[in-house]
């Protein structure tokens, strides 16, 4: 490849966001509620309604994030608050229980529950400034746990993270998993960078410079994220502080073209691409003690780019063009050992960008020009062969929820550039961001709460 074919490239992946794959799936417009279950398939869940009407909010958030779990069938109450009786004993894990000076619980229906379809039932209550979740086991006819919280003001900007906090709860009450809904997307939009909810809401310009801002990653611990600052030609790296929005310049970074940053599991050191005169390369740097600059990656008439880490930190999986089209490749850390990771066909395979490893370590999800339209593909790790999940539109820029079970993608589909979220169990797809002009979306880790202020 001529080094002009390689500019291109490396150029072509910053302004179109990374390559493509394919899916059969139907647009879900919206919030699927329904009353009928279906036994084997998934759980039927109510969040119930009730008093005081001050919880409304709290409700309404907290079954959205249940569906958007995909984990269960949501079920809606055509009697509401006549569908549950008032104080009364109800049985719990440990036995019989009576209503005390505590928090209120409610006796509940269960038979008539188990008749609407519901497996589990989950009410809020609120005493003075305590809000009460109850998670009822409805087959059981138990109470499966309860817990208490204070939550911020509903105008306080950490309200909503403090429920989605609540939704994950539940979700590891009813079914033991860990959720998501207590995490935040970064993307691109206009040359900034943009955060928002995992459910949609909430969207906050984090970047902090008119300069335009590419390629967001998030570090392990959800407090900081960084991204590549472009001004005259060159790509300066910063780490940025989620709470303060203060942030420091990456070490080493600013004199040639430096993108694509991506933090090892430890968050001690950061990969990224450096394209100077001579090609593109992966190079590392220490960020706990701002030294030590180590080059990964030798292009000798090829690039390599786009490094994302193993959830081990033992392995880099990253994008080189030695076979001509763009293709992803694997390395040790240390950048020893570099092979074809992703399969593909010489002459009939297109270039495939954007890869993103798993956070379970199982997949790595890229996207592959099919046909002249990018679409999304997930590698299988241990048996090194893909899939295709996306089909209708151009569908790129793949990156994983911290369950490794959902991808948050830039998709066409409905004719403008949005973020949308599938589900790879379900097949289901939703839109994330209704607005156009998404890129380069990051998908973090579930937020500590040190990491809930907004200044």
């Amino acid at each position: 490849m001529t080094r002009r074919a390689a500019v291109g490239v490396l150029f072509g992946l910053l302004s179109a966001a990374r390559l493509g794959a394919q899916d059969t799936s139907a647009i879900d417009r919206g919030v699927r509620i329904g009353i009928v279950y279906r036994p084997g398939v998934r759980p039927g869940l109510v969040v119930l309604p009730g008093r005081p009407a001050t919880l409304d909010s709290v409700r309404a958030i907290l079954a959205r994030d249940l569906d958007y779990s995909d984990r269960f069938e949501l079920i809606t109450l055509p009697g509401g608050d006549s569908m549950h009786f008032g104080p009364a004993a109800v049985a719990t894990a440990g036995g019989p229980r009576r209503s005390t000076g505590g928090p209120k619980t409610i006796g509940l229906n269960y038979p008539l529950f188990q008749a609407l379809g519901a497996d589990f039932a989950v009410e809020t209550d609120q005493r003075a400034d305590t809000t009460q979740i109850v998670v009822h086991d409805v087959g059981a006819g138990l109470v499966r746990r309860s817990f208490a919280t204070r939550l911020p003001p509903l105008a306080d900007p950490d309200f909503r993270m403090a429920v989605h906090r609540l939704a994950d709860q539940i979700l590891i009450a009813t079914l033991g998993n860990a959720g998501f809904a207590a995490t935040r997307i970064l993307f691109v939009r206009d040359g900034k960078v943009y955060r928002i909810d995992q459910d949609g809401a909430a969207l906050t310009l984090v970047s902090s410079s008119d300069r335009e801002a590419l390629s967001p990653s998030w570090a392990p611990d959800g407090n900081h994220f960084a991204y590549m600052e472009f001004a005259g030609g060159h790509g300066q790296l910063f780490v940025q502080d989620v709470r303060s929005n203060k942030r420091t310049p990456v070490y080493s970074t600013g004199t040639a073209l430096d993108f694509t940053p991506a933090f090892s599991p430890d968050g001690r050191t950061l990969a990224f691409s450096r394209a100077i005169e001579e090609g593109t390369d992966i190079y590392t740097v220490n960020l706990k003690d701002n030294c030590c600059l180590q080059r990964l990656t030798v292009g000798r008439f090829s690039d390599n780019l786009s490094p994302t880490y193993s959830p081990d930190g033992q392995r880099i999986a990253f994008v080189s063009t030695r076979p001509g089209l763009p293709q992803i490749y694997v390395m040790a850390a240390d950048g020893t050992d570099q092979q074809l990771f992703a399969p593909f066909d010489y002459g009939v395979t297109g270039s495939s960008n954007a890869p993103e490893w798993s956070p379970d370590g199982q997949s790595v999800a890229f996207h592959r020009d099919v046909g002249g339209t990018l679409q999304v593909f997930v590698l299988d790790v241990r048996s090194r062969t893909v899939r295709q999940l996306t089909s209708v539109g151009r569908n790129e820029d793949p990156t994983w929820a911290p369950d490794s079970r959902h991808l948050a993608f830039v998709s066409d589909r409905t004719g403008y550039r949005q973020l949308w979220v599938i589900d790879l169990e379900t097949g289901r797809i939703r839109p994330l961001l209704q607005q156009s002009g998404a890129r380069l979306p990051a998908w973090s880790p579930r937020i500590p709460e040190a990491a809930l202020v907004n200044p």
